[in-house]
């Protein structure tokens, strides 16, 4: 196998970055770059820890973050499965990432940055639904944010319905859990998830 071993090599088998690549990244929202961002209900938050790199995916029925100012965004922390992977991260290791995806737009979104968890009570509690609140807010401060261009999304077609893939053709998640668990019930865990599911989604 032929690796790149240095920066050198990469830069030689590369080139240069287009100006357009470089004059995109700002410290700070734009106005634009926070229509994006607001525009989407799904982020991938990428975190980095002693244990090594975690990536979860973040999700809301309305925008993922609250934009609290040109350099700051909150993402309620939901329930989930309290594994809290990224929250262990980032109370170890500030360092995140965000890739935002909007729905039948081609261009993502990305900031850079760190974070810390917050469980500020009036915090928590301005994001209520239906009476329930989140148990913490990760609080991330911008330090570099940018979109991606349409290449990645145009190939794969990701928004294009005659791609999606049918559910039946796929494991069920209790057929995953069976094959890391050979033991694990996985006909009573997918009869039960959406039930589960409608009554812990907030």
């Amino acid at each position: 196998m032929m690796i790149v071993g240095t920066v050198e090599e990469l830069r030689a088998l590369y080139g240069e970055s287009s100006e357009a690549s470089i004059v995109k990244v700002t410290s700070a929202l734009t106005a634009e770059y926070r229509q994006m961002i607001e525009a989407s209900p799904f982020a991938a938050l990428a975190t980095v820890g002693p244990e090594g790199l975690d990536c979860s995916p973040r999700g809301d029925d309305r925008s993922v973050v609250r934009v609290a100012d040109d350099r700051t965004v909150l993402i309620p922390d939901w329930r989930g499965n309290n594994r809290v992977d990224s929250l262990e991260n980032i109370v170890r290791d500030p360092r995140v990432a965000l890739l935002f995806l909007v729905p039948g737009s081609n261009t993502t979104m990305r900031i850079n940055g760190t974070a810390v968890v917050s469980v500020d009570p009036d915090l928590m509690k301005s994001f209520e639904v239906d009476g329930k609140h989140p148990r913490s807010v990760v609080v991330v401060t911008i330090g570099e944010v940018y979109f991606q261009c349409a290449r990645a999304l145009l190939r794969s077609q990701l928004w294009n319905p005659e791609r999606f893939a049918d559910p039946k053709s796929l494991p069920t998640p209790g057929a995953l859990l069976k094959a890391a668990k050979a033991d694990f019930d996985k006909d009573s865990y997918d009869r039960e998830w959406a039930v589960r599911a409608a009554k812990t989604m907030w």
